[in-house]
């Protein structure tokens, strides 16, 4: 039998749209059960900070629980890995930062390929490392820091939340641009650097501005620059590191990856969530009050920056020869 032109043009759309429908519908009922954001370091960490915060933002948005799960070790691999082998179906997410792009060139035995097998979803923030040191330290400028550094070769330590992890660059890519020689301390975590340097068994670390914000207000750090280009809002007064050392720059940043084949469908779901959420008033000014710029991107936007990040530091980690711990 033969169909009339318009009844045949008729189906043929139908049977077309019809594999949309599950997708559409699978968006619009996402997420039906908890969704679990895995930080691959410990807890009050920037990462975990900012997590924490979109975690609640989504549950508010979502109505169902947006759980963070601090899964630390292997600096930050045993986290991603964990995300890498999930189920693609949007129940575990990953909160992304620098190791994840540095760990490509330090890690020669992943097993894993981290811009295959992760799905960019959306970025969350970017913030400067700042350089900070115990306030016993006589040193109150970056010149100063440089100058006895020098003068005291091998004296020096700072402490990092492990080996590949963006403080810990940062500071090699100073010593680097510098000629200083600090002896390098990995943690399990940037808490524990903190309480050390305040304690005074490490003299300094670059940390992620979000996470020592507090401390440096309290007096109980002493900030010596920050690590972007410019100056941040949040410490106005505090210069930045390429003000005495041309040309350098390092900038932390957060996102949300998802298992590779995650519907594309509930990745821009979750997109469309989490940028509503870095242009929510309250949600900006918690940022702002940590150092932290919300940062919009599309998820292809989000894939370019994580290209980029590794192929800049996997150039500083060959120059240095770094292996992991």
């Amino acid at each position: 039998m033969k169909l009339p032109r318009r009844q045949f043009l008729h189906l043929a759309a139908g049977a077309i749209a019809l594999p949309a429908v599950p997708r559409i519908a699978r968006a619009q009922t996402y997420p039906t059960r908890p969704v679990r954001i895995i930080v691959s370091f410990t807890p009050a960490g920037a990462n975990d900070i900012a997590a924490r915060l979109i975690g609640q933002w989504l549950s508010e948005r979502l109505g169902q629980q947006f759980v963070v799960e601090n899964r630390p070790g292997a600096g930050g691999n045993i986290g991603t890995e964990a995300v890498v082998r999930a189920a693609p179906d949007g129940y575990t997410l990953l909160l992304v930062s620098p190791p994840n792009a540095i760990n490509a060139t330090l890690y020669k035995d992943l097993q894993f390929n981290f811009i295959r097998d992760i799905a960019p979803v959306a970025s969350i923030v970017q913030n400067p490392f700042v350089m900070e040191v115990n306030p016993s330290l006589p040193t109150k400028t970056v010149p100063e820091f440089i100058a006895y550094a020098k003068a005291n070769p091998g004296k020096l330590n700072f402490g990092s939340a492990g080996t590949g992890t963006g403080p810990h660059v940062a500071a090699e890519l100073f010593n680097m641009m510098t000629g200083v020689k600090m002896l390098h301390v990995p943690y399990r975590g940037a808490g524990q650097v903190q309480t050390d340097l305040i304690g005074g068994r490490v003299q300094m670390m670059f940390d992620v501005l979000t996470s020592s914000i507090a401390h440096i207000r309290a007096g109980e750090l002493r900030a010596l620059a920050v690590t972007s280009a410019v100056r941040s809002e949040a410490l106005p007064d505090i210069p930045a590191v390429g003000e005495f050392v041309p040309g350098y720059e390092a900038t932390g940043w957060t996102g949300v990856g998802a298992p590779r084949n995650t519907p594309v469908e509930i990745i821009e779901k979750l997109n469309k969530e989490i940028n509503a959420g870095l242009v929510d008033p309250k949600m900006k000014a918690r940022f702002a009050d940590l150092g932290a710029m919300p940062t919009m991107m599309t998820a292809p936007e989000f894939g370019r920056l994580i290209a980029e990040e590794t192929e800049k530091w996997a150039k500083v980690v060959n120059f240095l020869g770094a292996k992991p711990d």
